[in-house]
């Protein structure tokens, strides 16, 4: 009979988490959150490498960024945002596709050169909503579990929250730099200015930084940066933020 209660409880204990993350999530539609996993973690990064804090973060209300970034962001990140429950599982068969070539081309070239290490580069599939759910609560390892609770944040998130608050919370708390975290800090940090006032070049500068923003803050006028900003000019006229 006792068999029975390990399995019984570590399924108690998952539920009563994952009810935990809604309870933080339904709150959300109210209150701001103060930070996030990922800001936590690199707050303890910088305090351990430096041994202080250079940050920046400042929230700003849906209304108060431009609409121009809202448009932008969703081009360069997440097209179909406005439109998908959270995931976007034709993207992610295409990323997976292209992390198995990149794969098989990396062991092809480690095999030719055996002294030299190579590395896949890998692509990511995740929506706007997938990279919020990841940055609130998740660490940033690699594994089939963390992916699983990934998902479900993000089913908890389209579930009980608005797309523009979804992507308030987006634009407030992702990062475009070391230790730059929300549209405020990004708009005053690159262009003196605030989020509100920005243009579409600005926006979609911007924009294009996100994927790797550490990488791009070095040179942010480069020229795949200035080449990307004009695609995503291109596409800007087509999205409609929520």
């Amino acid at each position: 009979m006792k068999l029975w209660r390990l399995p019984a409880l570590l399924l108690l204990c998952l539920l009563a988490l994952q009810a935990s993350f809604a309870l933080r999530i339904a709150a959300m539609a109210w209150i701001d959150p103060q930070s996030t996993s990922f800001q936590r973690s690199e707050a303890w990064r910088l305090l351990s490498e430096q041994g202080r804090i250079d940050w920046s973060q400042q929230w700003v209300p849906y209304a108060q960024i431009s609409p121009y970034l809202k448009r932008a962001v969703i081009a360069s990140e997440d097209a179909g945002f406005a439109d998908h429950s959270g995931v976007e599982w034709d993207a992610i068969e295409q990323a997976w596709q292209k992390n198995q070539r990149a794969e098989a081309r990396a062991e092809q070239s480690q095999a030719r050169n055996p002294a030299r290490p190579v590395a896949a580069k890998v692509v990511g599939g995740s929506t706007i909503t997938q990279q919020l759910a990841k940055n609130l609560f998740l660490s940033g390892e690699r594994t089939v579990l963390r992916k699983g609770q990934e998902f479900v944040l993000t089913l908890m998130l389209e579930a009980l929250l608005s797309k523009q608050r979804i992507l308030e919370i987006y634009l407030n708390s992702v990062e475009w730099g070391e230790g730059l975290f929300g549209a405020q800090a990004a708009a005053r940090h690159y262009f003196r200015k605030d989020a509100a006032r920005l243009g579409p070049e600005e926006a979609a500068r911007l924009a294009v930084m996100l994927p790797a923003p550490k990488r791009f803050e070095k040179r942010p006028y480069s020229a795949y940066v200035s080449s990307r900003t004009a695609t995503i000019l291109a596409r800007m006229g087509a999205v409609q933020p929520p």
